[in-house]
């Protein structure tokens, strides 16, 4: 029997049978019993190695050992720490079996996980007979197996110690057996085993994402090259949560839960191969088929029941299916068709014929049935029957029928097998043919045609994006000139409009109000990212209430902001169908309002759709209230198919009632999309940022209308411009194009305005293209084109359809409908069809009679149609008063002509009673003839178009007063004579609409005679040219004051005399406008005559201004050599006869100085006699043409050197030889002036003698055509040198620059050989030395000397200096600009170096000054905008002014107004001393008296005086200030000086618990309430701990926590926070007992920091740069130095404590350093290296001197340090062995004070007790040294991870330093 039949059998047998899900039982052994071990308790637990007896292959790589993690994986290598993977998707770095990858925690008891290597019989027995079901081929006998088991594991979770851990629990195994040349896994999900299904990222920074688990392979990285790593390839068995949840329902060896796959072979393997045997699940009897459909990577499966979840609990569908196999969409099961199926595709068919046996119903969803594999290459015979999800699970071998089952996608494998075809996903899809199935039996035949390609789902696609195939799968792009995700594209530049609706019930204060699908129109220029949102019909209290929520309209400017470099809108992310979710909380009173908005796509206007629902509460705002926003940044992260964003903003509300109020709100959003993960896309995005520049919003009552209006740019963080760099007009949205034009930036200021895509014109003015009547449509057959504004749409014409490619129309298939009589026969026809009563029945065919005997005719389509009507009651049961009644004839059919009685419109219909197209009458009017054939229909003409396209409502729908609107002709053309109905001007038009010039009348006069020709008009003169091109209105349209206009007369001719209007100056002018000097005067004093000729200065000739034009220097005011210089004689004149001073060459002109042709002679030749006759003119020939036509100088005016001008003989032949003089290589040439080849000889030696005929040519070498084909004209460019024989010269040199250097045969450069000019050239017959690799320094100069692209060398680029080591010398100068500089030995400037040409250079061997900061005064000063955008000067700006330390003057005074006041420190105004113009100033530097009748100090005000008094009158930027209000009250947010570090108080100045914030958006906080009694405490930055004389300090996260001791025992009581540290994530700790600091290393921003334990300190960055990993931490307290370890280069550091003197000690011998100690008594440093393969203790001198190791068995992860200084012992705490240990630095006096610790981290030493941090149970725990038992812990309340830990002390404790 064939394998094909005898599948089908295996499927009708698989039909009938029952297989369920597989048992915990049917797992393979696992257990104490089965011999595993048990991984430690916890959360990032990893085995001890698990050595294999014998090697097994993964992938094709032999591993011999084995880790087992807590967090779902084996690993064939030691694992990094969690927090490197376990967040992260596909591929991890180092090799992975993941049978499901999560943040797992075993701690408290929370499951248990085992393994063991065996070579039981039994257990590989078992695995041979999975691998053998599912690869019946394979020839595989294992020898060993890897078990490994997950019994029910919990997720981690971050929890308070109130709350208690969920419990979901999972199980899972997996086994992995091998034998000498092949490697297969088993993953076994048994029923009920899987009850979570992702874990949430540990630093999710409050965004609410959980991530799914990954289940597959990945290979790691692979070395290449010796030092270069690349991405090994890897497999993805799930793709979403959905996915994960299938896993045990699911099965590819034909038992759901058990998953089978290829992992390793020893010859070959390029990836991952699954089995590919169905699993069925027993389910109720349903009967159905097994059907299959593909789901492309734009779809998403359709959540399908599953039993252990209710219905409640389903994540919801964003996205429904739209990308399933059109030509198969499953009816339901029985053969029912739903009433209303969703398609597979916006286009896809429907008819029964096509729906039959295509969805299934599965409770009340349509259901996908299976997916592509996307990876398979196991035979075609090998195909399995899918298989469907359970709905009652009975037991195994009972007989039921089936349902399909919901498959697990399996996605993203790389790399595609090799000898696949390049475009298919490599896996087998199963398909159906309607002609193979028995409905009766239910057996079905599969093929294998199936694809996911753009040949089937192209219709996703934009009509504007083509669709490239990749290899698993396809992804649609935008076109050039449109922009977007492919799926949606948009014509760059355009403006775009959005429309939609508002729903929701609002609640303002306690009254709710229902918003009833409102409308939202909104209108976005995307040449400047301005968007403007309206929303009509809001209700009046909501109107108010909704103004502050401005993040209605922010969704548009996030998809449409104008883009600065490196970054995208968001269209082009998200395209117009996603899913916005937004959560503002609004503060103070805490109200919660949700935003959710729907992009529904572009409709037939190529509008985005946009539906938005609110709902919640929002603060009540009085009516009339005013709302004003800041600008403000937001950061978006950007995630596989999601982007976030949280912000809190600050707003303020002004009201006749209430005055002004400061509110703030916080908002959360993400926006989710499709994505597609295909092709080769760039780097994915992380972050970027919007910046909103202006928000404005309003409420206008009368037209219950809200309006937001917000300019938005997008950009990388952090990448956005300085207040003093000047911005590119384009970045700046201050260009003056078109706004439906694109705006592109060129070099520094210019830019250029280019017109969107379908749009024409200047880019500063830009006009419709209308592609339907210039026939640039796309449009097919049977498709009728609509022009649209900047595109186009094509629709089908009556009786077509688009296709399945949603581009072609197709034939509607009417007889599908059954639309004729029962006893007529339908005949389809394309576009139409017929109705033929059988044989022997008479009639239309929509109704058939018998001929006799018929007494009673059925009623007929009309009749029923009309009858229906007449009841006055429709269909609906509606009265019907005005319809229209249909008539139909005595037939009952359809009368040809209808017409509607109530509006006197009439037209013709066909057979169905359908209007037909074009033969509507208005009333009055005659009818169309009906009989006669339907014409086609004229399509609109252009000016229809124009005419229909002219918008005369705003985007908020007001009326545009003003907007012309063409008029056309009964034929649709333009009528000769237009006018503009608001202004009353006229004007006649040709056949495009366009004015006809002179023809234009003011309104009141008469209209010119369109009739008549045009005279011949008189061109613009250059007067009127000039006047017309003056722009006197802004881009606002505002008018620009102060531009000068020029009068021109009657004529068009300059007025003699011209004036300013706006200054008043007047002067005389020439014909051409230009100034007649000496004529200028000021406003009010009497004009010039400027009819009296001008005195006595000629103006210059043509010849003089030609000569004076010419330039004779370059930009840096070098002479330059070769340029031409016209002689003019007395009177200005060219002399009749020219020489060029630098060739010698000669030649006559006439009075333009224009060459006389034949006049030229060369250098040495008697010059021609100019005063004779011009000779008749020979024409040129082609070697003169070719010679005058050799450009000689640059279009700068400056020589081109080096540039060959061919030499032509008396009679204009090319001379036989021809030289070039630059380089002096001479060559023969044929009559064309075309080089004979083989005759071109190097400078200095014999030319060729040309006369001699050619000798056989020999082929040119690759040295002569490079030689060839270099560009001689160019001048500077670099010409290779060949041999006689055609080889490249040993020793090649640039004429140019002068550069020599070796090269090999193939002319390549020979390493080291270059020299530079006026140095001796290396001998290239020497062999090459070993050559030292490039160092930085030489790359840049290397790169600095590249010329242009042209082959210029670059004239005035800045070449580094290098010493003859190649490092960066530490002076650098610019040869051209005469600047010079220091730099670092990174060649980076040393700042406050920079010295001006002339001047003294600085002494680079100094040390850098400590450049002192911008202080408050200085940034105030500096941001101050005194000009406006369009760049005009905004007056009544005030500038604070500043002292030489940059501190405010005591007096500050306002230029415009004259006022004047005293200031603080701060620059706050004091109290009582403002004094106006005029009037005597205050002495600023005496008291200021308060008036008995002023109110006397508050507490804040004199605690700020004295303050200010403590710290000597100015305090300094780090030094606390009180804030104060107007009214004496203290402001409710206090900030620290001049930071960030700001905090709530309350009415006493206290601080209020919990509002500390380091953000740039301060807290939001309440104001106070009644005024202070008591003087407040003070609120230093770093709260110092209690007063106690021992302190323990404790990292934990993103603060410092304070813990003291009482003795020894932990006072829990008085623990409190010492900083808290936002975005950090604190490691290592360190304190400094002289100085009485903490020192501490921040792994999150990669820095090391410090900061005073004093009142008012400020944390301060040590080092910041070059740093990785930094963890341990260690303060030489005796020698002022501080040393770290960085864990990912594997260094060890030291520097001075204040951050300079940094160097490497050791960068050897580390794998994984971690805990440092420093014992300053003995100038000795220890470390630790938790090196899996070989942990180890070391120490060295403190200079780095004498390493040696001190531990190195006996430990596994040695995790913490400490020095017991009362026994001169190291101590560590080890994490793998569990110990507490102690020993001699000499290796004696080994002592175990612990043996069973949990997971220790940090150690330190204090009083005869040990105090670590425990990872395990997330607190301090203590150990006493002489009992050796657990005496006291710490757990703080909020549970995370401790790190490291220091004792804090008064004074420095004996020893320590």
């Amino acid at each position: 029997m064939e394998r094909g039949a005898t599948l089908a059998v295996c499927l009708l047998c698989w039909s009938c049978s029952v297989v369920t899900a597989i048992q915990r039982a049917d797992m393979f052994p696992y257990g104490s019993l089965s011999g595993d071990s048990i991984l430690t308790e916890g959360d990032d637990e990893t085995s001890r190695v698990l050595t294999l007896p014998k090697p097994l292959y993964f992938y094709n790589s032999l591993f011999t050992q084995l880790y087992v993690a807590t967090n779902g994986i084996i690993s064939a290598q030691d694992l990094p720490m969690e927090k490197q993977y376990v967040d992260d998707g596909f591929p991890t770095d180092f090799p992975v079996v993941a049978p499901f990858l999560a943040d797992i925690d075993t701690s408290g008891g929370r499951g248990q996980i085992y393994y063991r290597v065996t070579e039981t019989p039994s257990v590989l027995n078992k695995v041979a007979q999975e691998v053998h079901r599912g690869f019946p081929d394979a020839k595989f006998t294992p020898t060993h197996a890897v078990v490994a088991t997950w019994e029910n594991v919990a997720p981690y979770e971050e929890q308070t110690r109130t709350n208690g851990p969920s419990n979901k629990v999972n199980t899972f195994q997996a086994v992995i057996g091998y034998d000498e040349t092949d490697s297969y896994a088993l993953f076994l999900y048994p029923e009920g085993g899987l009850n979570f299904f992702g874990t949430r990222p540990k630093e999710s920074y409050n965004v609410e994402i959980e991530l799914p688990a990954r289940v597959g392979f990945s290979r790691g990285e692979i070395t290449y090259l010796i030092f270069s790593r690349t991405e090994g390839p890897h497999y993805s068995v799930t793709g979403d949560e959905q996915s994960v949840k299938n896993l045990y329902q699911v099965g590819n060896t034909g038992i759901p839960g058990i998953w089978l796959f290829h992992t390793g072979n020893r010859y070959s393997f390029d990836n991952i191969v699954p089995a590919s045997i169905g699993g069925l699940l027993a389910t109720s009897p349903t009967g159905g088929l097994l059907l299959d459909t593909t789901t492309p990577e734009y779809s998403e499966f359709d959540d399908y029941p599953d039993n252990t979840f209710e219905p409640d609990n389903q994540p919801e569908d964003d996205y429904p299916l739209t990308g399933e196999d059109p030509e198969f969409q499953p009816a339901p099961a029985g053969g029912d068709r739903p009433e209303s199926p969703r398609p597979a595709s916006p286009d896809a068919p429907s008819s029964p014929s096509e729906d039959t046996g295509r969805h299934m119903s599965h409770g009340n969803q349509d259901v996908p049935l299976t997916s592509d594999p996307r990876y398979n290459v196991e035979p075609a015979e090998r195909q399995y029957v899918p298989y469907n999800p359970p709905e009652a699970v009975v037991e195994r071998g009972a007989q039921q029928e089936q349902q399909p089952q919901v498959p697990l996608e399996v996605v993203n494998v790389y790399p595609p097998h090799r000898n696949e075809p390049r475009l298919s996903p490599g896996g087998h899809v199963v398909s159906v043919d309607e002609e193979d199935v028995d409905f009766d039996t239910g057996v079905i035949q599969y093929t294998t045609e199936n694809k996911e390609t753009c040949a089937r789902f192209q219709q996703q696609c934009s009509q504007n994006a083509f669709c490239s195939d990749y290899a698993t799968g396809f992804c649609c792009h935008c076109q050039p000139g449109f922009y977007g995700n492919g799926r949606h594209c948009l014509p760059e530049g355009a403006p775009q409009r959005v429309s939609g609706k508002v729903s929701g019930t609002v609640t303002v204060g306690s009254t709710p109000v229902q918003l009833n699908n409102i409308d939202l129109h909104a209108y976005i220029v995307v040449g400047d990212g301005r968007a403007y949102t309206a929303i009509s019909e809001v209700p009046e209290p909501v109107g108010w209430a909704l103004m502050p929520v401005a993040p209605i309209g922010e969704l548009f400017g996030w998809l449409f902001a104008l883009e600065l470099p490196n970054s995208q809108a968001g269209f082009k992310t998200a395209g117009a169908e996603f899913t916005r979710r937004a959560e503002i909380i609004f503060y103070p009173g805490n109200q919660h309002l949700s935003i959710i908005q729907t992009g529904r796509g572009l409709d037939d206007h190529n509008h985005l759709t946009v539906d938005t629902v609110v709902s919640g509460s929002v603060p009540f705002l009085p009516p009339g209230s005013e709302v004003s926003m800041n600008p403000f940044k937001e950061t978006y992260q950007y995630y596989p198919s999601v982007v976030t964003s949280s912000s809190v903003r600050e707003f303020s509300v002004v009201s006749a009632e209430r005055g002004s109020e400061s509110f703030s709100f916080q908002l959360k959003q993400n926006i989710t999309y499709r994505d597609c993960t295909h092709g080769n896309r760039g780097a994915a995005l992380e972050t970027l940022q919007i910046t909103m520049e202006r928000v404005f919003v309003m409420y206008v009552k009368e037209e219950r209308i809200l309006r937001y209006a917000i300019t938005n740019k997008i950009s990388p963080v952090g990448a956005e411009p300085t207040g003093t760099e000047v911005i590119n007009p384009c970045y700046a949205g201050t260009h003056d194009c078109d706004t439906t034009a694109q705006c592109i930036p060129l070099e520094g200021q210019a830019f250029q305005c280019q017109c969107a895509t379908g749009y024409r014109g200047d880019g500063r003015n830009c006009y419709d293209i209308d592609e339907c009547a210039e026939v640039l449509s796309s449009c097919g057959a049977h498709a009728q084109c609509m022009n649209l504004p900047g595109s186009h749409r094509c629709q089908c014409q009556s009786g077509y359809e688009f296709g399945y490619d949603g581009r072609t129309c197709v034939d509607v298939d009417e007889c599908s409908s059954s639309p004729c009589h029962v006893n007529a026969r339908c005949i389809n026809g394309l576009g139409s069809f017929q109705c033929q009563c059988q044989s022997g029945l008479y009639g239309d065919g929509f109704f058939c009679s018998q001929q006799e005997g018929q007494t009673v005719r059925p009623k007929s389509q009309c009749e029923q149609h009309r009858d229906s009507l007449q009841s006055g009651v429709d269909l609906s049961g509606e009265l019907s008063v005005g319809a229209f009644i249909p008539q139909c004839d005595s037939d009952g059919r359809y009368r040809q002509l209808q017409c509607h009685g109530s509006t006197g419109h009439c037209w013709c219909v066909d057979i169905r009673g359908q209007e037909r197209a074009g033969t509507r009458t208005p009333p009055g009017t005659a009818p169309k003839d009906c009989d006669r054939p339907d014409e086609p229909e004229r399509p609109k003409t252009h000016c229809e178009q124009h005419r229909d396209g002219v918008q005369t409502t705003s985007p908020e729908g007001y009326p545009l007063l003003g907007v012309f609107v063409p008029e056309c002709d009964a034929n649709g053309h333009y009528r000769q004579l237009q006018c503009h109905d608001s202004t009353g001007h006229c004007w006649c038009v040709d056949s495009r609409g366009q004015e006809r010039a002179g023809t234009r009348t003011s309104p009141g006069t008469s209209p010119v005679d369109c009739g008549r020709p045009d005279e011949p008009e008189r061109p613009k003169t250059h007067c009127e040219h000039h006047r017309d091109s003056v722009q006197t209105t802004g881009p606002e349209g505002d008018r620009l004051i102060g531009v000068f206009v020029p009068e021109c007369d009657a004529n068009g001719q300059y007025t003699s005399l011209q004036c300013h209007g706006s200054s008043g100056h007047c002067w005389c002018v020439d014909s051409r406008g230009q100034e007649r000097a000496g004529t200028r005067t000021s406003p009010g004093a009497t004009p010039t005559d400027c009819d009296r000729p001008a005195e006595p200065e000629r103006p210059k000739t043509h010849c003089e201004h030609h000569r004076d034009s010419v330039q004779t220097t370059s930009p840096e005011g070098h002479p330059l050599l070769g340029a031409y210089v016209p002689q003019c004689d007395a009177n200005g004149h060219y002399t009749p006869l020219q020489c060029h001073s630098s060739t010698g060459h000669c030649w006559c002109v006439d009075n333009r100085g224009q060459e006389r042709g034949g006049t030229r002679t060369s250098p040495g030749t008697q010059p021609k006699d100019c005063d004779q006759p011009d000779e008749p003119v020979r024409p040129k020939t082609h070697c003169e043409q070719h010679r005058d036509s050799v450009q000689t100088t640059s279009p700068e005016g400056y020589p081109l050197l080096g540039v060959f001008v061919p030499q032509c003989d008396a009679h204009g032949h090319y001379t036989s030889q021809q030289c070039i003089g630059s380089t002096g290589h001479c060559w023969c040439v044929d009559n064309r002036g075309q080089e004979r080849g083989g005759t071109r000889t190097a400078p200095g030696t014999q030319p060729k003698d040309c006369d001699r005929p050619d000798e056989p040519e020999r082929p040119q070498t690759h040295c002569e055509r490079h030689r060839d084909s270099v560009q001689t004209t160019s001048p500077g460019a670099y010409i290779p040198q060949c041999d006689a024989n055609g080889q490249y010269s040993p020793l090649q040199c640039h004429s140019s620059t002068g550069h020599c250097w070796c090269v090999d045969n193939r002319g390549q450069e020979r390493g080291g050989t270059r020299t530079p000019p006026g140095t001796q050239p290396k001998d290239c017959d020497q062999p090459d030395e070993p050559e030292r690799p490039k160092t930085h320094c030489e790359h840049h100069r290397e790169r600095s000397q590249t010329p242009s692209p042209e082959g210029y060398p670059v004239v005035g680029a800045f070449v580094p200096q290098c010493d003859a080591n190649g490092q960066y010398t530490p002076l650098q100068c610019h040869g051209s600009s005469g600047h010079c500089w220091c730099v670092d030995n990174r060649g980076q400037e040393r700042a406050g170096t920079r010295t001006s040409p002339g001047t003294q250079p600085k002494d680079c061997d100094q040390p850098d000054e400590p450049e002192r900061p911008k202080t408050h005064c200085e940034h105030h000063r500096d941001s101050v905008q005194t000009t406006s955008p369009e760049g005009h000067p905004i007056l009544g700006a005030y500038v604070p002014q500043c002292d030489d330390q940059g501190q405010f003057r005591p007096q500050q005074c306002h230029s415009s107004t004259g006022h004047c006041w005293c200031v603080d420190s701060r620059g706050q105004e004091r109290a009582g001393t403002r004094t106006s113009s005029g009037s005597q100033r205050v002495d600023c530097d005496k008291p200021v008296h308060v008036a008995p009748t002023q109110r006397p100090e508050s507490v804040c005000e004199r605690w700020r005086v004295s303050l200010i008094e403590h710290y000597g009158g100015r305090p300094d930027p780090q030094q606390y200030v009180p804030q104060c209000e107007p009214d004496g009250q203290f402001s409710p947010v206090q900030c620290y000086g001049e930071t960030t570090y700001c905090w709530c108080v309350d009415q006493d100045g206290r601080e209020v618990p919990g509002t500390r914030s380091h953000d740039v958006v301060k807290p939001a906080c309440l104001p106070s309430v009644a005024p202070p009694t008591v003087r407040p405490l003070p609120r230093p930055n770093v709260t110092p701990p209690p007063n106690a004389d021992v302190t323990l300090l404790y990292a934990q996260g993103q603060k410092i926590g304070a813990l003291p001791l009482n003795g020894t025992r932990l006072d829990a009581t008085r623990s409190k926070t010492l900083l808290t540290l936002h975005g950090s994530i604190v490691v290592g700790l360190a304190y400094d007992c002289k100085d009485n600091q903490v020192f501490w290393t921040d792994l999150s921003a990669r820095t090391i920091n410090r900061a005073s334990m004093v009142p008012g300190a400020e944390p301060e960055i040590l080092i910041n740069t070059n740093l990785v990993s930094p963890e341990g931490l260690a303060v030489d307290v005796k020698r002022r130095l501080m040393f770290w370890v960085d864990s990912t280069p594997d260094l060890i550091e030291s520097a001075n404590l204040d951050g300079s003197g940094r160097k490497t000690l050791f960068d050897t011998d580390l794998v994984n350093p971690r805990a440092i100690i420093v014992v300053s008594s003995t100038g000795t440093l220890y470390w630790t290296d938790w090196n899996r393969e070989a942990p180890k203790i070391e120490c060295a001198s403190v200079d780095g001197q004498n390493r040696r190791v001190v531990v190195s068995e006996g430990i596994g992860l040695p995790n913490a340090l400490t020095y017991d200084y009362s026994s001169g012992k190291i101590c560590w705490a080890d994490a793998g062995t569990k110990r507490l240990e102690c020993i001699s630095p000499d290796g004696s006096g080994h002592r175990v004070v612990h043996s069973n610790l949990n997971y220790p981290f940090s150690l330190v030493y204090y009083r005869n007790h040990f105090y670590y941090s425990d990872w395990r149970r997330d607190g301090v725990i203590v150990v006493s040294k002489d009992s050796s038992q657990f005496t006291d812990e710490y757990l703080p309340d909020q549970r995370s991870h401790l790190y490291g830990i220091a004792i804090a002390t008064t004074g420095c404790l004996s020893g320590s330093h």
